[in-house]
């Protein structure tokens, strides 16, 4: 039953139970409570709020309707799971600590770990009906798991206890299902882009690129002077993927998948993306797939290539900087943000934005409203906010990116990479891009481009860039009918 709470209560007791990640070193954890802190960092973070920021009157006038809403509610617990890195769990704990303590009678009963096979797990949970009340999901998740409307809860029906006039329609509209409904909250906006270890660059006698043109003579010069096992830049297979996307939209001009959802490409043009790929790798400007895989590391900010620098180069979310800097510890300041590559194409550089992630409400929770609560909490109470800080994302809450630009925590180097990619005029990005036939790992993306790499398919048969792009055009063509 309903109840007003005026008193906090005492912490609930910490139950800490690490469970192993399926195919991963990384750990998922599961608990009640929050005294837990780690120390890497993941983040997904994005752009600020917009033109449809919410004027003071009307941020106060929202704050105080919150704040009587949010008196009284059931005494529940509430499930709640999340991916990324350690300094995103750090904060994402604490907030919930937190938020315990200012709704004493709420428990949140969470699971995290590294995004490695987290959807693969996920998928399963959508499959059964056994998904948490409150999850961290993916843009594209919606299509995929929520195609009929009944997976994620509309967050309209919640809108007296959430407050979404803290975001712009036309972020809130990213998020709409099949129905019509909310079946998210857009965090951040993001987008790739490049950062370089300066030092690296320096020893080679180099300045970091700006262009695609000082990208591709620098990795000869990697290689007479720094030696074979130094590369100016590494990317995987979706990186590779997403490469391909940008070098063909600034070919044509279009997104490489259309707001219809249509396969913008013809298979000779794909080609031609897939050759580019192979370009850099015989340039010595990025390693063979092989050469990664040696290694075995399950992340780039894992591998002691990247920290001792002989990987020079990442393309990555510019939310994502942090935790690279956290792998290379001292030598931390040496990573730089860099620009996009203008000269891809007669289009420019190619880049697109896409929703960074989202948090959803399950469809079959209990407590709707005790959900929505906490969601209202770190996404736009100031005091959840702070807690959270940019962990995932520039956010695009009015009031929470105007309480972190108060105190200063709008990360510097976050900022400048999302800077980077915003003033590239960023094309549309299709969620179809992500479809689990073209992006997991057993899909498309990685099948096409590591055995490209390693000129040969899984039956050791010979593997040429015309059958990757007859492969991989066959892929697209199947997601976009």
């Amino acid at each position: 039953m309903k109840k007003k709470f005026l008193s906090m209560m005492l912490a609930t007791t910490m139950v800490v139970t690490a469970l192993a990640g399926c195919g991963s070193s990384s750990e998922d954890t599961t608990s009640t409570s929050t005294d837990d802190s780690a120390a890497e960092t993941t983040t997904a973070e994005s752009a600020a709020a917009d033109d449809s920021a919410a004027d003071d009157a009307t941020t106060d006038d929202a704050a105080a309707d919150s704040s009587s809403s949010s008196s009284d509610y059931e005494e529940c617990t509430l499930t709640f799971d999340w991916w990324g890195g350690d300094s995103r769990h750090e904060a994402t704990l604490a907030a919930i600590e937190a938020f315990e303590a200012k709704y004493p009678g709420i428990t949140i009963e969470y699971n995290y770990g590294a995004w490695s096979d987290w959807e693969t797990a996920k998928a399963a949970e959508y499959v059964s009906g056994n998904n948490p009340d409150i999850q961290q999901t993916n843009f594209d998740w919606i299509t995929k798991y929520d195609a009929n409307g009944d997976v994620f809860l509309d967050l309209n029906t919640v809108s007296d206890t959430l407050d979404l006039t803290q975001y712009s329609s036309s972020t809130l509209v990213k998020a709409t299902d099949s129905k019509g409904g909310l079946a998210g909250i857009p965090v951040s906006l993001t987008g790739r882009t490049f950062y370089w270890n300066k030092a690296t660059f320096e020893a080679a006698g180099l300045e970091t690129p700006t262009t695609l043109e000082e990208l591709m003579a620098a990795g000869p010069v990697f290689q007479e002077k720094l030696g074979d096992n130094y590369y100016p830049l590494v990317v995987g297979a979706y990186d590779r993927a997403i490469l391909v996307a940008f070098y063909e939209q600034a070919q044509t001009g279009l997104p490489i998948i259309d707001e219809g959802g249509n396969f913008t490409l013809t298979q000779d043009q794909l080609k031609e993306g897939l050759e580019f790929i192979q370009s850099l790798e015989d340039a010595h400007v990025i390693p063979p797939v092989s050469y990664i895989d040696g290694e075995g590391a399950d992340s780039m900010d894992k591998s002691a290539r990247f920290i001792n620098g002989e990987y020079a180069g990442i393309f990555e979310w510019d939310s994502s900087s942090a935790k690279y800097i956290s792998a290379l510890g001292d030598n931390g300041a040496n990573l730089v943000v860099g620009n996009e590559l203008m000269d891809m194409g007669p289009n420019g550089s190619g880049v697109y934005t896409k929703v960074s992630l989202m948090f959803s409400i399950s469809a079959t929770t209990e407590h709707p409203h005790e959900a929505a609560l906490f969601l209202n909490y770190i996404l736009n109470d100031p005091e959840g906010v702070a807690l959270m800080g940019t962990e995932r994302g520039i956010p695009e809450s009015s009031i929470a990116y105007e309480t972190l630009e108060a105190a200063g925590a709008i990360d510097a180097m976050t900022a400048a990479a999302h800077e980077a990619v915003m003033s590239a005029d960023p094309m549309y990005w299709n969620p179809k891009f992500d479809d689990s036939v073209l992006k997991g790992d057993t899909a498309m993306y990685n099948t096409v481009y590591n055995q490209l790499s390693y000129k040969m398919d899984a039956s050791g048969k010979e593997y040429t860039i015309d059958q990757a792009a007859e492969d991989l055009y066959a892929a697209y063509i199947q997601v976009c009918q």
